[in-house]
Parts: structure tokens; C-alpha cells; sequence
């Protein structure tokens, strides 16, 4: 793993970045050393980082097109498809009353949304809604469980990221919905609460912050609520969405 260093830590990311033609959201970073002042030019030492890039693949051409038409345009109501829930959407006359849905209404135009992105993605799924304590997980019911999971989940992330952006933009209230398929999340949770562990075993060992890979809001709630129990590390997020990462440190003690 490469090494940069700084006057500081910030100076010696900034550097590593530049060297590696990335950003901080699309790295993998270490701090070895935090870097001394020193007194009169003695005793000084320079800041050190390890950074390499985090392992990502590209969202399909079909789910990218789809970002850029959710962030630029007001939803259009979709077809009607037949789903293994009420799906006929109700008339609207005007975008603005698109973007001011009753919850349930929102619901069934995310679930035909969605069940249209699957139909581009080869993958065609019936969509399934279930409601949670604080939350809506739409259960998308799939042949090609593969094809819409991803490698690494990154294909899911991307439609999670899609549905709370459609969401966020035709409903009245704030909602929270999930995307599965098959026992995926289920599978993910146990993935996190390992990874919240060992992750908070190498900051206590170390002494240094770690900086985890971007993941939707809800993964990085379950981190830190996983965490919040442990008195000698923090957590908090930094970055956009969807590249919004959580980053776990030391917690200094006061004398």
C-alpha cells in the first residue's frame, strides 16, 4: 500500500490523492502517523497516510441513465405493471402534485419505478412491500437475484440510492424505504455487525481512525448504533451521497 507524507495529515492525504488521481470518497485511508512540530527544528516528524483506492464497479448504463433522469427531472408516472401489489397509479394533472403524494400513493409509484428499472436491467421482479418499525423494505422478487444484488451489493446500493432519491422526490412525508432481494440484507446485517467489530478492534489496537467504504444511510445507522455501545471509539459520516462514508476514530481520553 503506498505511503504519502505531509506536514500534516490532511497536507499528506492531499498529496497521496493528487499522486493517485482520486478522491477521498473513492479511497482507502490510513493514517500511520500523525506528524510532531517538533521545537526549534528538532524532533519534527512528517505525517503518514497508506492510501489505495477502494474497490468499486461501474452502476450499468441503464441504472446510470436513470440516476441523471431522477436528480434533473420530476417523475413522470410510470406504465401500469402488473405487480403483487396495487399498482394503478392515480391521474395527475400537474408535476407539482407529483411531488406532493400521500404515502401510500408514493409507495405504489416507487414499486412500478422500480419494477421498470428491473425490466431494463434483464431482470424482471415482482415487488413486494413490507413495513418495519421507522421504515419500508420493497422485497424484489427475482429469477436473476445476481444480476440486481451485484457483486459486493453494489448494484442493490445503487438501486437503494435510486428509491430514497424517487421517494424523497413525489412524497408529502419523509419516508424511509429499503430495497432487498431474496435474504440479502439479512445476510448483509451479520456482514456489518462482524465488520463493526473488527473495525472497532483495529482503532483500539492502533490508535488510528478508519475510514470505511461509502454505504447507503441505513448500513452506516446500523455501524454506529453497533458502536455507540463502545466507550472507547466514535463514529461519524463524511462526504456526499452516494458516496457518504462512515469514519471510526479513537476516543482521545482527558487527564
Amino acid at each position: 500500500m503506498p505511503i504519502y507524507e505531509g506536514t500534516t495529515v490532511e497536507e499528506a492525504i492531499q498529496k497521496g490523492l493528487a499522486a493517485l488521481g482520486l478522491t477521498k470518497e473513492e479511497a482507502s485511508i490510513e493514517i500511520l502517523e500523525e506528524g510532531k512540530k517538533g521545537f526549534l527544528g528538532m524532533g519534527k516528524k512528517e505525517a503518514k497516510v497508506s492510501i489505495e483506492p477502494t474497490v468499486s464497479e461501474e452502476i450499468t448504463e441503464a441504472v446510470a441513465e436513470t440516476v441523471a433522469d431522477v436528480i434533473t427531472e420530476e417523475p413522470a408516472a410510470p406504465e401500469v405493471i402488473e405487480t403483487e401489489i396495487d399498482v394503478t397509479p392515480e391521474p395527475q394533472s400537474a408535476a407539482a402534485e407529483v411531488a406532493d403524494l400521500a404515502d401510500d400513493a408514493a409507495l405504489t409509484q416507487l414499486a412500478l419505478y422500480l419494477t421498470n428499472i428491473t425490466k431494463e436491467l434483464n431482470a424482471p421482479a415482482l415487488v413486494r412491500i413490507e413495513r418495519e418499525e421507522g421504515l419500508v423494505v420493497f422485497h424484489l422478487d427475482t429469477e436473476k437475484q445476481g444480476i440486481l444484488i451485484g457483486k459486493h451489493g453494489k448494484m442493490l446500493n445503487a438501486l437503494q440510492y435510486l428509491a430514497q432519491v424517487f421517494i424523497h422526490r413525489i412524497a408529502k412525508n419523509k419516508l424511509s424505504v429499503v430495497i432487498n432481494v431474496g435474504d440479502y440484507r439479512q445476510k448483509r446485517q451479520a456482514i456489518l455487525q462482524r465488520l463493526a467489530e473488527r473495525t472497532a478492534e483495529k482503532v483500539k489496537r492502533t490508535g488510528r481512525p478508519v475510514f470505511l467504504e461509502p454505504m447507503p444511510a441505513f448500513e452506516r445507522k446500523q455501524i454506529h448504533s453497533v458502536l455507540s455501545e463502545d466507550e472507547q471509539v466514535k463514529t461519524h459520516s463524511e462526504g456526499d451521497e452516494p458516496y457518504r462514508y462512515l469514519v471510526v476514530e479513537p476516543v482521545k481520553k482527558r487527564y
